[in-house]
C-alpha cells in the first residue's frame, strides 16, 4: 500500500503465434482423430466462415479462429502452386 501515488505496469505477454501451416495441420489431425473428414470440414468453415465445421478437440477450433480465412486459402494455394509447379 506505499505505492499509492505511483503508477503501476501490468505487462501482458502476446501469445506467440503459429504460422498457418502448423495451424492447419493441428486442425487437420484433430478433425482426423475425431472421424471427420478433415478436408471438407476445413472447406466448409472457409467457405461459410462458420466455425461449427472445425471440432474443439484440442482447441482446434480457437486455434483456427485465430487465423483469418484469406490467410488460410492463401496458405493452401502456395503448398499446392509450389507442389504442382515447385514454386514457393
Amino acid at each position: 500500500m506505499d505505492n499509492l501515488n505511483s503508477t503501476q505496469f501490468y505487462k501482458v505477454e502476446k501469445e506467440q503465434e503459429l504460422p498457418v501451416s502448423e495451424v492447419l495441420t493441428n486442425v487437420y489431425n484433430s478433425l482426423k482423430e475425431k472421424g471427420y473428414n478433415p478436408v471438407n470440414q476445413i472447406v466448409g468453415y472457409v467457405m461459410s466462415g462458420d466455425p461449427t465445421y472445425i471440432t474443439s478437440y484440442n482447441s482446434a477450433r480457437s486455434l483456427m479462429m485465430k487465423v483469418e480465412r484469406d490467410e488460410i486459402v492463401e496458405e493452401l494455394l502456395k503448398f499446392y502452386l509450389a507442389e504442382k509447379f515447385g514454386e514457393n
